[in-house]
Parts: C-alpha cells; structure tokens; sequence
C-alpha cells in the first residue's frame, strides 16, 4: 500500500472542534464487513449488535496535563513544553519536546507558573525537537506530580489545538470514564463514545468487558514522510497486558464470541502479543507494530474507531480491519453524510 491511497479531502468543518452533547449519542457508521452493508444508528446503539457472552476490550490509559508553558531564563523568551514521559522518578527526569527547539541548550533554565515556582533544567538534547529536562524540586514525588501536573493543560491533538484554545471542559471529555493507569498524551478516542449508562446496559445484557493499558503518543500525529508503507516506522509505545485479561479474552475466542477491540491502540495492543495459535499472552513492555492493508487480524473480530484524519495510521489501520475498499467508500460516505471526524468525532463500527 502507498501513503497516497489513503489521501482524501476533508472539508475543516467537518473536524469536530468540540465532543457530543452527551458522550453516546455520537452518530456511529456500522459497517459489515461480510456483506458490505452500511448502517446509519446512534452510538448508543451499539448494544443491539452484541449479545450475552460477547466482549468488550477497552484502553484505560489516562491522559495527564501534558503541555506546560514557560519561560526561559535571562531573555524572558515564551516556552511551550510538552511532557511526554517520565524518565527517571528519583531524579525528575522527563523526556519532553520543546517549540521553539532552536532556543533552547543544554544548561538552560525554565521557568513555570506564574511565581516561577517550578524550575527546570536542559541537561541532554535527544533529537532537534526533543529534550531531557531535570526538574528541580524539594518535597515527595507525590508533591512533585501534583505541582507539575497543576502548571499543565489537557494536551488536545495538534490539529485541534491548531483550530482552537485548550478549554475547562477538555479536562473531562479529553479522557475515558474508565481512564485509569496515568501515562498517556493522546486518548483513546474510541473509548470517549462510552458513558456509564451504556456500559450498565451493556452489564444487564450480559456483555462483558475487561481493559489492557497503552500509553497512547503523538506518534498518533506525526506525518507519515514516505510513500512506501512497508518504510514507516511507528514510535514505540508502552503497554501492559496482564494475565486476567489474557484469560478473559481467550475464553471469549473459545467459545465463539465476538471480541470487539475499542480504539487503534486495543488493536494494536493485542495484535502485538499474540501467540502462533491465535491466543494472547501476557505482556509488559513497548510497542511500535505498524498495521496497514493487507494484515490478517487474529484476535478480535469487531472494533470501535472514530473517523480518522487523511492519511493518518489510523485510518490505515480501520482500513485493514474492513477493507480497503469498503472502508475508503464508508469515507465518502461520511463526507456525504456529514459525519465528524477526529478524536471529538462520529463513530463507525466495523462488524462481521
């Protein structure tokens, strides 16, 4: 597959700028990937395509305030500083990317907050973007994470923050009812459509569901810079999957029932640590598993996604579960329609 198969045109104004009034009533796309069908439903609706037994795999990442503003010492010059992960607890390491890189060396100070009460210094330069900062602080590391993560804002996707100011209510929606394990700077969109009536629904009728963890990244984000897929290199991203989840979906593969995979990264967390006979095994450590057409999927059978900006890995990714073609043409039709698109946006479900 080449990059520009998978360029269309999207009108701006069908990039939501801001989610559903209430999380499950996303307009949602069902797609049949047997038959070819494409329905028109409510997200809510998603219960009338699953029965008892069948499973639901979600992400509990947690997105933390991820972007921080600054200052740097001396010149006073506006820094923008996006926390990407924690390196080093004892020692308030943090790998971090910085805008504008160019102003910033090793052994420059940063300030944040109004007081200047948090101070940071550059102590490695990883790539022309990317920095080590050593946050210097006196108390717990408890003490530390609630001041750094006080200063910081809801990190929304680049292209969002392009079209519109971080808001109040990104602190909430920005983030899964069931966001758990701190670590992530991108949501797992899919999951957002999820209230907790529907997931009460979902119980009484008899579906279960479980959670494995990836900590989602802006590699999300970043442009794919070559034609030929086969070249792309994803960032690796962490993810645990543990042995009750293991069990859980094995049993559902066993019996025949539907598994459906909530988000890419559910996706891309299970097709990284599946076993030659088709089973998970359990898993700790990193990812940067690439999926685009043609890849056999082995273990889940259904997934949630959004509607995916143009050439985008997640798109890619949708478009290998359903199929190229139908996937391409479920597009159109969304543009057609007037579905939202991007991590505020409508649903589709893809389904045997």
């Amino acid at each position: 597959m080449k990059l520009s198969q998978f360029k269309f045109k999207l009108p701006d104004e069908q990039i939501a700028l801001h989610p559903a009034n209430n999380r499950d009533e996303s307009r949602m796309m069902v797609i049949h990937r047997k038959t070819g069908e494409i329905e028109h439903r409510i997200f809510k609706e998603i219960i009338n395509y699953f029965d008892d037994k069948d499973i639901f795999v979600f992400n509990d990442t947690k997105v933390f305030p991820a972007r921080l503003y600054g200052n740097k010492e001396k010149t006073g010059a506006k820094i923008e500083v996006f926390l990407l992960r924690e390196l080093n607890e004892e020692h308030r390491l943090w790998d971090v990317l910085v805008d504008p890189a160019r102003k910033i060396r090793i052994g420059n100070k940063l300030y944040f907050g109004d007081d200047d009460s948090m101070v940071a210094e550059v102590i490695d330069n990883t790539t022309s973007r990317g920095r080590t900062l050593r946050f210097l602080f006196d108390g717990s590391h408890e003490e530390f994470k609630k001041a750094l993560f006080d200063l910081g804002e809801t990190p929304i996707p680049p292209y969002l923050k392009s079209m519109r100011e971080a808001e109040p209510d990104d602190v909430d929606r920005y983030q899964t009812i069931f966001a758990k394990n701190e670590g992530a700077v991108v949501a797992p969109a899919a999951g957002l459509h999820f209230s907790r009536e529907l997931l009460k629904r979902m119980e009484i009728k008899g579906i279960d569901f479980n959670h494995l963890t990836l900590h989602s990244g802006l590699g999300n984000f970043r442009d794919i810079d070559v034609e030929d897929l086969t070249k792309h290199k994803m960032e690796s991203e962490q993810m645990f999957v543990t042995p009750e989840l293991v069990d859980f979906v094995n049993a559902a593969k066993d019996r025949k029932s539907k598994v459906c995979a909530v988000g890419t990264s559910v996706m891309r967390a299970m097709e990284s640590t599946v076993s030659t006979d088709g089973h998970l095994k359990p898993y700790t450590g990193w990812t940067n598993k690439f999926i685009f057409p043609m890849y056999d999927f082995t273990v889940a059978n259904a997934m949630v996604t959004n509607f995916h900006l143009p050439m985008s890995t997640m798109l890619m990714m949708a478009a290998a579960f359903g199929g190229y073609d139908l996937i391409m043409q479920a597009y159109d039709i969304a543009i057609k329609e007037g579905y939202k698109f991007g991590a505020y946006g409508d649903a589709m479900l893809i389904i045997d």
